[in-house]
């Protein structure tokens, strides 16, 4: 007798019946098998399959969308009405499925509005527009209804079972759906519902900020560029006029708490290399610069990841003047728990005597440190254009800091002092040092120190101008209010002339290159300026009188360097069709009075060598003779301390506009592949309980019916 082949031995597995709905749905055929109520009731008991109602969907084409067209409607409006049910499997299940129907409805809007480009462009030749799908009038009642849900949702106290996170997702979804922000009809929806103050709870709250922060203030980043310069928006208000210090403390430590933990890692990184400095080391260090280039570009994905919260804090120090205070807070809770806290009680203690031991101090313990700190990681890399573009976000947000009056009060205060570690880069002229670990000192000294490194070590071939002159504006900035305020800073000088007249000899041995590409002079002008900052108006800043003298040491020493940098400015000065004619005569008049300093102690010092029959003085004897020699007089400069006020608008609108849309692909995609990941951990876990009911005997998962399976699943869930 031939023995009966066991059940499941293969054959197919049998079909989910969520997917055998959505099938039926996407026919267009009659979903209500039993009671209307109790159908879905019973429904929304079962997981979403959200890739295969994501893909059902997708690839209707426009006669299965006329026939389909009430079910999505009916669904989509089950799902909200679902939401103020009190089962919170039921409500969980229905917030995934609406996570797939507006992620569905903003890719056909997507597709839509790049099928009306290519037929205009083509004068109507072409595919003409994409498959229709439910346009944003169909479900305007239902989209108000489920904003409003979210937001109640949001708000509510209830912590247990709560799907604010999921809320929160579905709104991000919303915000993010298409590329361009302006263009997303969507987000007129979250605009008409007041967020502001569901924000405000969660960023207040430190359990809530710890699980959803980093959501909501993505999320606020989102709505505040959304028409920025078009019409007045709510969102761009409300943050300008915030002044809950909870709230605001609360956005500031989402932020710390992500630039902190991306030093943590490069720290981590850093302590993985080997230290040898032997032969064999270089040889592993040529080698593996052949295959450096995936590390590169998995090391800008990294950086990339951080503009959502760097571009969050730019808006918040240039909108609002309030959170200027939260800088220098220090972060109680802006480092997430220990993933030791995760070891399982089960296992054995780990070894730790091994375990690399890492600097408490190399910890950011504010937003201020934290910033800096991860400006001096960013910095080191040369080669990528993704840090580039955050390099310069980072450099706006340091101008914006620069310009405000209580925020260098705060720097430059010898009672707010912090030991910060700056990275550095590893430069075949100096010794090699991962890191310059300071002192604890004034944020000021810090932010000198930060940009003085970007000025040494940024002298490429293929010159960041654009970078350098946010960099000298900063500094620039720092030293008018020092001059204006009478603020003595303790600092080390010379370490900024030196970088300066090493920039101004790089700009002149570049000339050929640098004057196709870009005008140099208004480069070469701030510099200059800056260093008759400090000749006009040193007495009112500079801490000591010996400072006066190593600065006119310097412009002695580098006499070559301002000689040259003159015959070549004479040189475009009497070109008749100089581009930059303008630049070139302010940066002529801007040289006198160093021009005047080195003629006048060339002469005295080369008189005294004579008078002495020397030829090689030491630096102590020429500091002496300028102490001895300073019976000049040099013209007085006007507006060394003006400079222009930063604005967004028109100069970097173009960089921002760019920025959003990264920032808008980069949490679209991060945000959907999270609900989809967490949908499918649920459908596992939920298969997962069924096979052990199965193989106990309990259960037939080939025969239950509908209302069985569902009713299981909710008991186990």
């Amino acid at each position: 007798m031939a023995s009966r082949k066991r059940s499941g031995s293969g054959s197919k597995r049998p079909k989910e019946k969520v997917v055998h709905f959505y099938e039926m749905m996407c026919r267009g055929e009659d979903l209500k098998r039993q009671g209307e109520r109790q159908f879905w009731e019973e429904f929304f008991l079962l997981q979403p399959n959200m890739d295969v109602l994501e893909s059902e969907m997708i690839k209707l084409n426009s006669e299965q969308y006329l026939v389909a067209k009430g079910n999505i409607l009916q669904l989509f409006g089950e799902c909200i009405n679902m939401l103020s049910s009190n089962s919170p499997k039921r409500i969980h299940n229905a917030l995934q499925t609406i996570c797939v129907y507006i992620h569905v409805l903003t890719r056909k809007q997507s597709l839509t509005m790049i099928s009306s480009a290519t037929a205009a462009e083509t004068n109507g030749i072409g595919p003409g527009a994409a498959t229709t799908f439910i346009s944003v009038c169909d479900v305007d009642e239902e989209l108000r209804l489920l904003l409003s849900r979210l937001n109640e949702t949001i708000l509510c106290d209830d912590v247990a079972d709560s799907p604010k996170d999921l809320c929160l997702k579905i709104l991000l979804i919303i915000a993010t759906g298409m590329d361009n922000v302006n263009e997303n009809q969507l987000i007129e929806f979250i605009i008409g519902q007041n967020f502001f103050e569901a924000f405000k709870k969660v960023l207040s709250d430190s359990s809530l900020r710890a699980s959803h922060g980093h959501d909501i203030v993505t999320l606020l980043t989102v709505l505040v560029n959304y028409r920025k310069h078009e019409s007045s928006n709510p969102y761009i208000v409300e943050l300008s006029l915030l002044a809950d210090e909870l709230a605001l403390n609360g956005y500031g430590q989402v932020i710390s708490c992500v630039l902190t933990m991306f030093c943590k890692q490069h720290l981590l990184n850093l302590t993985e290399l080997p230290s040898s400095s032997s032969w064999f080391s270089s040889l592993s260090n040529i080698v593996g610069n052949m295959f450096i280039s995936e590390e590169l570009c998995y090391r800008s994905q990294q950086i990339r990841a951080n503009n959502a919260l760097l571009l969050a804090l730019y808006e918040a120090i240039h909108l609002n003047r309030n959170f200027i205070t939260t800088l220098a807070h220090t972060q109680a809770d802006s480092t997430p728990p220990s993933p030791c806290n995760t070891l399982n009680s089960n296992e054995g203690t780990p070894d730790l005597s091994s375990a690399a031991i890492i600097d408490a101090s190399h910890y950011s313990t504010n937003l201020f440190v934290a910033l800096f700190q991860y400006c001096s990681i960013v910095m080191q890399d040369h080669k990528s254009e993704l840090s580039a573009i955050n390099l310069k976000l980072c450099l706006l947000i340091l101008t914006c800091i620069a310009e405000d009056q209580y925020a260098n009060s705060m720097m430059h205060d010898t009672n707010l002092t912090f030991k910060v570690s700056l990275h550095r880069a590893h430069m075949r002229h100096r010794k090699i040092a991962s890191e310059k670990m300071s002192k604890p000192q004034p944020l000021a000294t810090t932010l000198l120190d930060l940009l003085v490194e970007f000025v040494v070590s940024h002298l490429l071939k293929k010159f960041p101008i654009e970078l350098y002159l946010l960099c000298i504006g900063i500094i620039h900035r720092i030293i008018v209010y020092q001059k204006r305020c009478r603020v003595r800073l303790a600092y080390q000088w010379k370490e900024l002339w030196t970088a300066m007249i090493s920039l101004l000899k790089f700009l002149i041995y570049q000339e050929q290159n640098l004057i196709k590409r870009c005008n140099f002079f208004e480069l070469a002008l701030q510099v200059v300026n800056i260093l008759n900052l400090f000749i006009t108006y040193g007495d009112t800043f500079l801490a000591t009188t010996n400072s006066y003298d190593e600065l006119y040491y310097e412009l002695n020493r580098e006499e070559k360097v301002f000689c040259e940098l003159h015959a070549l400015v004479l040189r475009y000065a009497s070109l008749q069709d100089c581009e930059y004619k303008e630049d070139v005569i302010r940066l002529l008049n801007a040289l006198s009075n160093i021009l005047a300093i080195i003629k006048h102690f060339q002469f005295k010092i080369k008189e005294w060598l004579a008078s002495q029959s020397l030829s090689t003085p030491t630096e102590q004897q020429i500091l002496e003779q300028i102490q001895k020699n300073y019976d000049l007089t040099l013209k007085l400069q006007d507006s060394l301390d003006h400079y222009e006020r930063y604005s967004e608008r028109p100069k970097h609108v173009f960089f921002f506009a760019n920025l959003v849309k990264e920032v808008m692909t980069d949490t679209r995609k991060s945000v959907y592949y999270l609900v989809k990941q967490s949908n499918k951990n649920n459908a596992l876990e939920c298969n997962t309980i069924i096979s052990r009911s199965v193989s106990s005997g309990g259960l037939s998962s080939s025969t239950m019916p509908l209302s069985t399976e569902s009713a299981t699943l909710a008991e186990h869930n």
